[in-house]
């Protein structure tokens, strides 16, 4: 599998941006797609997940703030993030699960950097 994130840029806080990532390789849609960040000199920080039933879960950070999808069709998963803070400031990466129940991130994206200024 490969994934392909873009849509990374700079916006001003109170913003609003959204990341793509796009698979190819394996039709992703029943498998846990997921959003990780970056920050420099942090450790990489769970964001959001989408399971193959589009449930959806958030880290406490961005809860009520950000929101996850994907386009089956597309094999593709979104990342829209609204109200955007300096501390969002990362480099997202897009994941993808083992298997339909596993959780192990197998498959990581090259990242896309978000520069959220004050």
């Amino acid at each position: 599998v490969q994934l392909q994130a873009s849509g990374g840029g700079l916006v001003q806080a109170g913003g609003s941006l959204t990341v793509s990532c796009a698979a190819s390789g394996r039709t992703v849609s029943s498998f846990p797609l997921a959003w990780f960040r970056q920050a420099p000199g942090k450790e990489r920080e769970f964001v959001a997940l989408i399971n193959w039933s589009s449930s959806t879960y958030y880290g406490d950070s961005v809860q009520g703030r950000f929101t996850i999808s994907k386009d089956n069709a597309k094999n593709t998963v979104f990342l829209q993030m609204n109200s955007l803070k300096p501390e969002d400031t990362a480099v997202y990466y897009c994941a993808v699960g083992r298997s339909r129940y596993n959780y192990e991130w197998q498959y990581w994206g090259q990242g896309t950097l978000v520069t959220v200024s004050s």
